[in-house]
């Protein structure tokens, strides 16, 4: 029997994939139901079809036959349950007025950071401490470790003329931070 599609892999869904293994391949159904699993959770949607065509995206498109699996969470959700499990690469300390601004849903702006550390890239995840040394929360810099300390507190229409190179305003937008 082939769904449509699925808003919730029940355990009546996962029997009927089977186990793992057939005479042609490994995996099955079951590793696929498995994956869907995985990448609904994450806030993903997913779809199996066929994937042997030439251009099985544009054979998707054209309405080949497929199961859709739809995700179970909020992706934005999942993607800030995702930076608040990463190994911090930095750290970043705010003043009291960065801190209340975090709180009300703000991004982090260079003038309200007052200390950085660490060696970290572009993306890398950094702890945000609040002034008494207690972690906020986590964020992806949009900044390397030198850029952050050379821009830390600055108002964001210095970036450029501190950098040498026009910067973004931000240096964790607050889509990319988990409090």
């Amino acid at each position: 029997m082939r769904y449509d599609q699925i808003d919730v892999i029940t355990p009546e869904i996962e029997a009927m994939a089977g186990d793992g293994v057939s005479g042609l391949s490994k995996g099955g159904m079951i590793t696929k139901i498995l994956a869907a699993k995985m990448a609904t959770a994450a806030g993903c949607a997913m779809v199996i079809t066929e994937g042997s065509p030439l251009n099985p995206l544009r054979t998707l498109e054209d309405g080949a036959t497929c199961t859709w699996f739809s995700a179970q969470e909020d992706p934005q959700v999942a993607r800030k349950r995702w930076i608040a499990a990463m190994k911090t690469r930095g750290v970043i300390t705010v003043d009291a007025g960065a801190a209340r601004a975090l709180q009300n849903g703000n991004s982090l702006l260079p003038a309200g950071v007052r200390h950085v550390e660490g060696d970290f890239g572009r993306g890398d995840p950094l702890a945000i401490l609040g002034p008494e040394g207690r972690k906020l929360g986590q964020g992806l810099s949009r900044y390397t470790g030198d850029e952050a300390r050379a821009i830390q507190g600055r108002q964001s229409a210095e970036i450029e003329a501190t950098l040498g190179y026009p910067g973004r305003a931000a240096l964790i937008h607050r889509d990319d931070m988990a409090l």
